[in-house]
């Protein structure tokens, strides 16, 4: 492997469910949900790279009583070698290290409507960054 990850931590956590309409109506409310990923990074040092993998709820359509949940994983990366190879930096920064981290960020995300009163949340136990980062590339 190109690359370790020595630590992650939440960088950003956001979840609000604006009153009690909003949350009676969110089980139905819910589909009209769809989930977004953002993956920013930045250089910290020679080698080492901080690669913020947020995950949040985006409407559908107009909702007049917002739920919003975001939450912003980061992880500290070293590079085990010089990459100067671009397709392969951003193959680690866009699909290697979000794959990496998905399970907490699920594990988190998943946490906070559990703890809110909502066992049926689902979330897909995968997400192929894969085929997000080559559906990108052709737009």
């Amino acid at each position: 492997m190109s690359y370790k990850i020595l630590a992650k931590f939440i960088k950003k956590t956001k979840f609000n469910i604006p009153d009690t309409n909003t949350f009676f109506n969110l089980s139905n409310e819910i589909k009209n949900y769809s989930i977004k990923f953002d993956i920013k990074s930045k250089q910290i040092k020679e080698k080492t790279i901080l690669v913020n993998t947020t995950l949040c709820l985006t409407p559908k359509k107009e909702i007049n009583k917002l739920l919003e949940c975001e939450i912003c994983l980061s992880s500290i990366v070293e590079l085990n070698e010089n990459i100067t190879d671009k397709k392969r930096l951003e193959e680690i920064i866009l699909i290697n290290v979000p794959t990496d981290v998905y399970d907490e960020l699920r594990d988190i995300f998943s946490g906070f409507f559990i703890k809110s009163g909502f066992k049926e949340i689902k979330i897909d136990n995968k997400v192929n960054f894969k085929k997000l980062y080559d559906s990108k590339k052709i737009q």
